[in-house]
C-alpha cells in the first residue's frame, strides 16, 4: 500500500509540475531574447548601410555637409548604445536606445530631402541601390518591432495568468518585458509642404 500510495504522490507531482508553466515561461523568456536580437540585426544593417550611402551623396552633394554630419553623427551615437538582453527588464535605457533610433532615422530623412535637390544623384545606380536597400531594411526594423512586441505580450501574459503566476513567483521570478513604444510626436500625421 505504500508503494502504490508513492507511486500515485510521484504521479500526481509529476502532472502538477508538467501543468505549471515552468518549462513555458522559459522558454517564451528566450523568444524575447531571439526576437530582441532580430532587432537588433536590423539595426547593425542600417548602421552598416549607411557610410555608403553617405560616401555617394558626399560625391554630388558636398555643400550639404551639415546634413551629412548629422547621419554621422546620429549613427555614431547609435553605435555606442548596446542593449543587453538584461536591460530590456530597463523601461529607462530601452527607451534611450530608442530615442537614439529615432534621431538616426530622422538624420535619414533630412538625407533624403536632400537627395531631391539633386537630380542627377537621384539617378545614380549607386544611389538608387543604397536607397533600395535602406528603405527595405526601415521596412525590417519595423516588422522586427512589432514582431518582439508581440513575443512580449505573449510572455508577460504567460507569466501573469494561472497557473504560471504561481510557479513564476515562486521558482522563477521572472519581470515583464518592455515593448517598443512610439516615440513623442509620432501620433501627429506629418506637414508636407510644397
Amino acid at each position: 500500500m505504500k508503494k502504490l500510495f508513492s507511486f500515485f504522490s510521484g504521479a500526481l507531482f509529476l502532472t502538477i509540475i508538467s501543468g505549471c508553466g515552468y518549462n513555458s515561461m522559459q522558454a517564451q523568456e528566450e523568444a524575447v531574447f531571439a526576437s530582441w536580437g532580430d532587432v537588433e540585426a536590423t539595426y547593425q544593417r542600417r548602421a552598416d548601410l549607411i557610410p555608403n550611402l553617405v560616401e555617394v551623396v558626399k560625391g554630388y552633394a558636398k555643400h550639404e555637409a551639415e546634413t551629412l554630419k548629422a547621419v554621422t553623427e546620429a549613427r555614431s551615437r547609435v553605435g555606442t548604445m548596446q542593449l543587453s538582453k538584461e536591460l530590456l527588464n530597463d523601461p529607462q535605457a530601452l527607451a534611450k536606445f530608442q530615442q537614439a533610433q529615432g534621431q538616426l532615422s530622422g538624420a535619414l530623412s533630412r538625407l533624403m530631402v536632400v537627395v531631391e535637390k539633386y537630380p542627377d544623384l537621384k539617378a545614380n545606380q549607386n544611389f538608387l541601390d543604397l536607397q533600395n536597400q535602406l528603405e527595405g531594411t526601415e521596412n525590417r526594423i519595423n516588422v522586427a518591432r512589432v514582431r518582439y512586441n508581440k513575443t512580449v505580450q505573449l510572455f508577460n501574459t504567460t507569466i501573469r495568468v494561472f497557473p504560471n503566476s504561481l510557479t513564476n513567483s515562486l521558482l522563477l521570478h521572472l519581470t515583464r518585458k518592455e515593448p517598443f513604444k512610439a516615440e513623442e510626436g509620432a501620433k501627429l500625421a506629418p506637414k508636407v509642404k510644397f
